[in-house]
């Protein structure tokens, strides 16, 4: 079973077809939504934080101050892990459980692990997570059981308006990252915002993933394109 600790603020998934529009969406120079990366919420929600504004995938501050204190507690604990001796891994385990949002059975990450909040990160069973993995969870990092992943594997949820005077000014946002069981994204792979990686897909090292790959196939490059199905036998092979 998979430990967690509480989250300071749920998550609030909010469909991402484009159809919906808020005033809270933008800020008030602003215009055109799917340029600036955001996914809004229905007409006549309010959003009354930075903090929901991230979560819910819109545009928002990062220097605001409740922000702020969550990425504190994240550097701490990311320097205790970071630091946690390898001869102690129920000591590396806990810190590991209390850093992240979830992490299941006999998961092993390598430090160094970057992140973001930590909060937003769900790990599945039996995932190895090789040296110097950069998971950037301002929106949610799904991981599912059973994953592999090389060294300096970067999942980057963060997005920045393309235009120059909103950027300036610090408006952000993020869409969210998973990645399906039995994955294995070789070293070095590079997986972009809003990107679903399906179940027993493998990437080549060094591949950029920015757009959405389906389960059970080979893909390489940058961008990274598919080059052939994995087929998949009728029974797993014998221990």
């Amino acid at each position: 079973m998979a430990e967690r600790h509480a989250a300071s603020a749920p998550y609030a998934p909010v469909p991402v077809d484009g159809t919906h529009a808020s005033a809270t969406a933008v800020p008030p120079d602003a215009a055109g939504g799917a340029e600036w990366g955001c996914h809004c919420h229905n007409e006549g929600t309010v959003v009354a934080s930075q903090k929901e504004r991230m979560l819910a995938g819109e545009l928002y501050q990062a220097d605001d101050p409740e922000i702020q204190a969550d990425a504190a507690r994240s550097a701490k604990l990311s320097e205790r892990f970071n630091a946690s001796p390898s001869d102690d891994p129920q000591a590396r385990r806990t810190l590991l459980v209390e850093l992240l949002g979830s992490v299941g059975e006999d998961v092993d990450v390598r430090p160094p692990l970057r992140v973001d909040y930590g909060t937003y990160i769900t790990i599945g069973r039996g995932t190895f997570v090789n040296f110097g993995a950069v998971f950037l969870d301002v929106a949610p990092i799904t991981i599912g059981e059973d994953v592999q992943f090389g060294p300096h594997v970067q999942l980057l949820t963060p997005t920045h308006p393309v235009d120059p005077v909103a950027r300036r000014a610090k408006w952000e946002a993020a869409e969210p990252i998973t990645i399906g069981d039995n994955v294995w994204l070789g070293g070095g792979v590079i997986v972009c915002p809003g990107v679903t990686i399906g179940e027993n897909t493998v990437v080549g090292a060094g591949a950029v993933v920015t757009k959405d790959l389906p389960a059970n196939v080979v893909a390489v490059g940058n961008p990274a394109r598919i080059v052939r199905e994995i087929p998949l036998p009728e029974a797993p092979p014998a221990p």
